[in-house]
């Protein structure tokens, strides 16, 4: 796979930090705002008051079969459509923030009215048994998830956010991480949606025998993707990368949108510019994946719903920091001495 970034402004990031310190307000007052909106401005194509949008990737996980979740695969097509018709919970944060919603089956078991159908397989493989893809198949996810992203911006959406829907998810994000970092997964692994402690034993199994018997390669975030990973996953790694190809933010949202950025920045480091964190997930994985991309959120609210609610939550606080960075007044013009930097 071969990718062309677009060329991220240093420039334009540096000059984004002085503009917030000539604005009349204490000096980094706007905390990790003012370095969000300065990264925002680095990129080539971003308008942060035009049309913003959320991806989000639904798929199923064969490792469902192991008993790794409290729900069957059932509920992914049932709140896919529900996204479908604007009634899963990221359609109503997604209203109020003036986000549209684009859910797009990637590899759902079975097709679901108004879900955009793009799939690569019908579900992935039990990874517990067998390797959840083939290297080709994920390449496929992958540039399906850049496509859908460039399209999208070609159509006037200049800031996207990821989001997800597959049951199963948090085992094969907890994996795929564990891969990635060289880490055991026990200190990765959470209770994803409400599982017992018999069920957090048996999730944790799961992943430590399948990355035993597996052995993905940690410098090969495709090797690791196709083996323990999902569709979701995969396809929401190829949107980080087609972000950075069009020169646009595209937000993270929870821990499986987390380790599909860490992915991406595995296969095409360039693709880190363009990555706006939103909030931190309840779930162990989260602090370490963010820790490896030197990325910090500025939400802590414990959220752990993902449809990539907690990226839409960030857009209105965007809009608020950037009213200030844009319409507020320098010292000079409010009569007010200028902080000076201690």
């Amino acid at each position: 796979m071969e990718f062309k970034t677009a060329v991220y402004s240093e420039e334009a990031r540096s000059r984004a930090y002085k503009r917030w310190d000539s604005i009349a307000k204490p000096l980094k007052g706007m905390g990790m705002f003012e370095d969000t909106i300065a990264q925002i401005e680095g990129m080539p194509a971003a308008h942060i008051g035009d049309k913003r949008c959320v991806l989000v990737f639904c798929a199923d996980n064969g490792v469902v079969e192991e008993g790794v979740t409290q729900t069957g695969s059932e509920v992914t097509a049932a709140v896919a459509g529900n996204m479908a018709s604007g009634n899963a919970t990221v359609c109503k944060m997604a209203k109020v923030a003036g986000a549209d919603v684009f859910p797009v089956d990637i590899g759902m078991l079975r097709p679901v009215e108004g879900v955009r159908d793009v799939h690569v397989l019908r579900g992935t493989g039990n990874f517990y048994r067998t390797r959840a893809m083939s290297r080709e198949d994920c390449e496929k996810a992958i540039m399906t998830g850049a496509s859908l992203v460039k399209e999208l911006h070609a159509k006037g959406y200049s800031m996207i956010a990821t989001g997800e829907m597959g049951i199963g998810n948090t085992t094969t994000a907890s994996a795929v991480a564990s891969a990635l970092l060289g880490a055991e997964p026990r200190y990765l692994t959470g209770k994803g949606a409400g599982l017992s402690d018999a069920g957090l034993r048996r999730k944790i199994e799961v992943i430590e025998q399948s990355l035993a018997r597996l052995n993905p390669d940690s410098g090969d975030a495709v090797d690791v993707l196709s083996k323990v990973g999902g569709l979701d996953i995969a396809g929401m790694c190829g949107a980080f990368i087609g972000g950075a190809e069009a020169g646009i933010p595209v937000l993270i949202d929870g821990v499986i949108s987390a380790v599909a950025a860490l992915c991406a920045a595995n296969i095409c480091p360039a693709s880190k510019d363009y990555m706006i964190a939103s909030h931190m997930s309840g779930e162990p994985a989260a602090k370490f994946v963010f820790e490896k991309l030197g990325i910090r959120a500025p939400i802590c609210a414990n959220m752990a719903l993902g449809e990539g609610t907690g990226a839409v939550a960030l857009m209105p606080l965007l809009d608020m920091a950037y009213a200030v960075y844009g319409g507020m007044l320098a010292f000079s013009d409010a009569g007010i001495e200028e902080y000076k930097p201690l």
